[in-house]
């Protein structure tokens, strides 16, 4: 096809599926190295995708704002390609760029508006990256690989700098970041507070002057708040009070993350540095661990899981399974 000059992705979605689609929109970016990329997608995630390179500009924009937008716009673009099931979002495609590629929706009128209809993969058949990838390809567009991509802004990162500085932080080596819990939906996926605190316990009993960046939201403080407790002076506890961006600023500067299964973790595997991901049997590493990582110790709930049944307990990854993978990872950063 001709190359398109202006290219929207239209990506309104949680976390991890806001940066899964990274690598599909990086591959258009090498494809179309001249093409002017807009991304829309959640306003409180979209911020995810700043500065990544070929993305011009983010738009933050809601299913129930879309039914409003794009009618004086008509063909502002030349390609849009849409992520999203939701009606009010491909419609708003369709009238904006001149050509829309999409996964097949339940309205058959818009299946056929687009330009090219793709029938979305069944779960759990390929990695999320590779279901994002599915509509580059289906444009001829190949190559590459499934790594998420982030790129922190310099000021970010100096401003995490001085943040762990100001704590007393920065010079706590090695530095550990943990991710307690995923979100209300999945608690299942949750690794036991109890078993975060035997790890770090452990970490701290091989290198003393370990410490620990508390990762989370407001939703998980209980348990973040808990775990701060017990590791007292050797923990940091920045649940609920950083942004994304601010967030994988102080991500970056660590030497190891340990997390369950949920965005942060999506965006920690963006850096080159050591990441052990718990994933459960219903969501496994396979399909939602760190893709093309060099650096990836993650582990899988050791059993299987019926997904009509009562979902299987994380506490069956034993603490001293994970400690086996951190040595193996801190001894990459040249901790031994």
């Amino acid at each position: 096809m001709e190359a398109p000059a202006r290219i929207l992705i239209v990506n309104t979605t949680r976390i991890g599926d806001t940066l899964a689609a990274t690598p599909a929109i990086d591959r258009l970016h090498r494809h179309w190295p001249s093409a002017h990329i807009t991304v829309i997608g959640s306003p409180h995630r979209v911020c995810m995708v700043e500065n990544l390179p070929g993305v011009e500009r983010v738009v933050p924009m809601t299913k129930r704002v879309a039914r409003f937008r794009g009618w004086l716009q008509r063909n502002a673009y030349d390609l849009a390609l849409v992520y999203n099931y939701d009606e009010p979002l491909v419609r708003y495609a369709l009238r904006v760029a001149s050509r829309v590629v999409a996964f097949r929706q339940k309205s058959a009128d818009i299946n056929r508006r687009l330009s090219l209809c793709i029938d979305p993969d069944a779960y759990p058949t390929v990695h999320i990256t590779e279901h994002f990838l599915r509509l580059p390809a289906a444009l001829g567009i190949h190559g590459g690989n499934g790594r998420i991509l982030y790129r922190c802004h310099a000021q970010e990162v100096e401003a995490a700098a001085k943040r762990l500085q100001d704590q007393g932080f920065l010079s706590r080596r090695p530095l550990v970041g943990l991710q307690v819990a995923s979100f209300a939906t999945k608690s299942y996926r949750d690794w036991p507070v109890e078993s975060f605190l035997a790890l770090s316990q452990a970490i701290l009993a091989r290198w003393p002057n370990a410490g620990f960046l508390i990762y989370g939201g407001a939703v998980e403080k209980p348990r973040t708040l808990w775990l701060k407790e017990r590791l007292a002076g050797s923990a940091l506890l920045l649940a609920g009070q950083l942004s994304l961006r601010e967030t994988a600023a102080v991500m970056s500067l660590s030497d190891l993350y340990i997390g369950v299964d949920t965005g942060p973790t999506h965006l920690m595997s963006s850096f080159d540095i050591p990441i052990i991901g718990l994933y459960h049997p219903r969501h496994p590493a396979r399909c939602l661990g760190p893709k093309d990582h060099p650096l990836n110790f993650s582990l899988d709930h050791p059993g299987s899981d019926d997904l009509d049944g009562e979902p299987s307990p994380m506490s069956a990854i034993r603490a001293d399974q994970v400690f086996a993978r951190v040595e193996h990872a801190l001894a990459r950063r040249g901790y031994v």
